[in-house]
């Protein structure tokens, strides 16, 4: 047998070997560790945020109510103002003149006014003994009640100058803080256009938010409680405003457009921090019944637009559960759908899982060196 012949059978003997083995099966996956979480049922306390715009109950633009020129500014910019404290002061010169011409012309129409009621007497008493034609008798008469007209006039007349001398000194109509003035000392205003300065209410403000309209009825609860003590708060960042407030009133209607309605929550402003304008969150205190199932946040999954658990079955296998979410609490949620009490959710672990893998439950992980809080 030569070399070529050796060989050749050698490698039909190794073929032959080789077409009679089968490959081993593939091992088993190793189960996925996780961590486990009974879901329980209780109750929770926690706050729904709506973000809020700071508003004064009562809020002016002070104008001109007469054309002239500034002549006195009597309050300083920012400062408060009493009702009735006077605040600008307009050229009066020309106001004060019409009003001694008016009452000028007043005494003029009296003094005519009883020319003509004697001028009625005495041709009334002629009238008796037949002395007087009745024509003259008429012409008084007439000239009287043009008198009359005249003196009432004159009086409408002083009134309406009067008016106009009141407006060369405006005053502040309520209570409150004044803004930065418009105008200075000899700045010409024009009755009903000049705006002079802004005057708004401090005492209480507002915080405006607007609702969905499925909140209207929730709400709508709040309005008639005689105490809403701590339901409502105001947030500025993680600063807390110190005071609560109260549910003043909902809008008349609903905006078609947005489905929302706005409400108004009113509160005291004592140390005077508040201003009108800000921007805020008003966080609305909310009692969760006693039948509400909140689990870890981390435990959630979304797939387009929709929300998921890990749910351990009875073969120590895990199965997706589709769940509608409310509200979150820190770093819990509240789960609305799709879990019962007693189901066992995986809250570490997740992103290692698919549908039916293997798990077996580990202790949840202690806390990094770095991250343990120092003693």
């Amino acid at each position: 047998m030569n070399i070529s012949q050796y060989t050749g059978i050698i490698l039909l003997t190794f073929a032959a070997a080789c077409g009679n083995s089968t490959p081993p099966p593939p091992a088993a996956p190793p189960p996925v560790k996780v961590v486990l979480q009974e879901v329980r049922q209780g109750t929770a306390v926690f706050y729904e945020e709506f973000p809020a715009t700071v508003n004064p109950l009562n809020q002016v633009d002070l104008r001109a109510q007469v054309s002239g020129f500034i002549t006195g500014i009597h309050i300083a910019d920012g400062a408060r103002a009493k009702k009735g404290q006077l605040l600008y002061s307009i050229d009066a010169q020309l106001y004060e003149a019409n009003y001694g011409q008016a009452v000028a012309n007043l005494q003029v129409q009296e003094a005519n006014l009883v020319r003509a009621q004697k001028d009625v007497d005495r041709y009334h008493e002629l009238e008796k003994n037949d002395a007087i034609a009745k024509q003259l008798v008429d012409n008084a008469e007439a000239a009287l009640e043009v008198a009359k007209k005249q003196s009432e006039a004159a009086k409408a007349n002083i009134s309406a100058v009067q008016t106009s001398v009141r407006y060369t000194k405006v005053t502040a109509p309520f209570d409150g803080l004044i803004g930065i003035s418009l105008v200075k000392s000899g700045t010409a205003v024009v009755a009903g256009q000049t705006v002079l300065n802004t005057i708004s209410s401090d005492n209480e403000l507002a915080a405006d938010i607007n609702l969905d309209q499925r909140e209207i009825y929730r709400f709508s609860q709040f309005l008639q409680q005689k105490k809403q003590d701590s339901i409502f708060s105001l947030a500025f960042g993680t600063d807390i405003y110190p005071h609560h407030g109260k549910l003043l009133l909902m809008d008349r209607a609903v905006d078609p457009q947005t489905g929302t309605i706005k409400a108004r929550i009113v509160f005291p402003n004592p140390d005077k921090t508040l201003r009108a304008g800000m921007n805020a969150v008003v966080r609305v205190k909310t009692d969760a019944p006693a039948n509400t199932i909140i689990i870890p946040y981390k435990s959630i999954t979304e797939q387009l637009g929709e929300f998921f658990v890990y749910v351990k079955t009875d073969s120590s296998k895990v199965t997706q559960k589709k769940v509608v979410l409310g509200t979150v609490i820190g770093s819990n949620i509240i789960v609305r759908e799709g879990l019962a009490p007693g189901d066992s959710v995986v809250t570490q672990g997740v992103q290692a899982l698919r549908e039916g893998a293997v798990i077996e439950s580990v202790p949840p992980a202690a806390p990094a060196a770095a991250d343990k809080p120092k003693q």
